[in-house]
């Protein structure tokens, strides 16, 4: 079998109501997929979600390889970006293409990939994550209802924008998910995209712990900043999550190191390698992980295999545009097919046919780090935005892409 070439496309996750962060919101609720195809001579393709940023160049490497060889020809794809670096859009372009040789693998051998890759349990336990922060009080109790409809017992909220909406918003969840599940006390987290300095931080949480318990705080300060994180994990109860947004092992090592993080996260968009590598250093040093994305499709077949998985972050309980996966949602878990691979079937005709696109992203959109960040003296004024983004300021990191749940199957 050898690889013959590979397609692209966009589609959109409609959310149906204003998702964002601290950063900011799309307003119309319309989120871009990027989705790239790897075909065979074989006649099977591969799925992969993540950006096309140079992937001609990237291509080159894996261009008439063996689709099976998937790990080395992921190291593959790194050396032919060593000179410019593999962070950042074009990391997601090489974990895409390395989901979708895992698609293929699997498919070859005729198994779902949980399965070729050792799991056992096809139930991967999850948390609901709302991309909530423009929500009015009313709107966050009813998507919050919906996830506990599924089960859901756990739930992290956009928030660090000001401490007393923070608290009165976790308060609401809080009693929705005690109430659905019978009185047994839910999992609360909370995301800032790195909204805070390192004393930020610190005031920020320990003033919420006074009446609530966090499970853990994700992204209090800049990704990069070990000395910072862990500063800010000495000055609360709240574990520190971080690592969606960090690339190769290398970024991992000091964080690790400096006893930075106790909740060790891989986004989707870094492909099941990436997240397996990183699990296993995760490990080595007691450490749980924690994949991020709107229904990680790859690494929640690649959880079932690793010992040190906590909890997977579900989205949007519906699949993007054009798309649909074997995998549904029950009892706060999703659950994994049996069809082989990844268990993803697009629509490409239906995905290139339909009339609605994601508006140009603004210049000050949720994906641009605001210029005042970490630099607010009081809270952000309160209130809902019909508009293009919150009326605040903020900090960092945007909502992650849609990818997921099948009307059939199953963020």
């Amino acid at each position: 079998m050898r690889i013959t070439g590979y397609r692209t496309l966009t589609t959109v996750q409609e959310w149906g109501r204003p998702v964002g962060d601290a950063n900011g919101v799309f307003a119309d609720g319309m989120v871009p997929v990027p989705i790239v195809i790897v075909d065979t001579d074989a006649g099977i393709s591969g799925f992969g979600i993540g950006p096309h940023v140079e992937i001609e160049r990237i291509f080159a490497a894996i261009d008439g390889e063996d689709p099976r060889a998937v790990t080395t020809l992921y190291d593959r794809m790194l050396r032919h970006t060593f000179k410019a670096g593999h962070g950042g859009p074009v990391f997601g372009t090489i974990g895409a293409l390395d989901t979708a040789l895992w698609d293929i693998k699997a498919q070859a051998a005729g198994q779902p990939l949980w399965r070729l890759l050792g799991g056992r349990d096809r139930r991967v336990p999850a948390y609901a994550s709302g991309l909530d922060i423009a929500l009015t009080d009313d709107e966050l109790v009813s998507a919050y209802e919906d996830y506990a409809r599924h089960g859901l017992r756990a739930a992290k909220l956009k928030g660090g924008l000001d401490i007393e909406r923070d608290r009165h918003r976790l308060t609401l969840v809080r009693e929705l998910l005690t109430e659905a599940g019978h009185g047994l006390r839910p999992g609360l987290m909370l995301d800032v995209n790195e909204a805070w300095t390192r004393k930020q931080a610190v005031r920020h949480i320990w003033e919420l712990e006074r009446t609530l318990d966090l499970i853990w705080i994700e992204e209090p300060v800049r990704r990069w900043d070990a000395e910072g994180l862990a500063t800010v994990g000495r000055g609360v109860r709240a574990s520190v999550a971080t690592g969606e947004n960090l690339t190769g092992l290398e970024q991992y090592r000091p964080l690790i190191a400096a006893d930075a993080v106790d909740i060790v996260q891989t986004a989707a968009v870094g492909g099941v390698t990436h997240f397996l590598r990183v699990s296993a250093l995760a490990h080595a040093h007691d450490l749980p992980v924690s994949p991020i994305g709107n229904s990680p499709i790859g690494l929640l077949h690649a959880a079932t295999s690793v010992p040190n998985h906590l909890t997977s972050e579900l989205q949007d309980l519906h699949p993007p545009v054009g798309v649909t996966i074997d995998l549904h949602v029950e009892d706060g878990a999703f659950v994994l097919g049996d069809s082989p691979g990844l268990g993803v079937r697009v629509d490409e005709q239906l995905i290139r046919a339909a009339a609605r696109q994601p508006q140009a992203q603004p210049a000050d959109g949720p994906n641009v780090r605001p210029e005042r960040a970490g630099q607010r003296l009081l809270a952000q004024a309160d209130g809902v935005v019909p508009a293009r983004r919150l009326p605040f300021p903020a900090a960092a990191g945007p909502p992650r892409n849609s990818h997921e749940v099948s009307p059939t199957a199953r963020h």
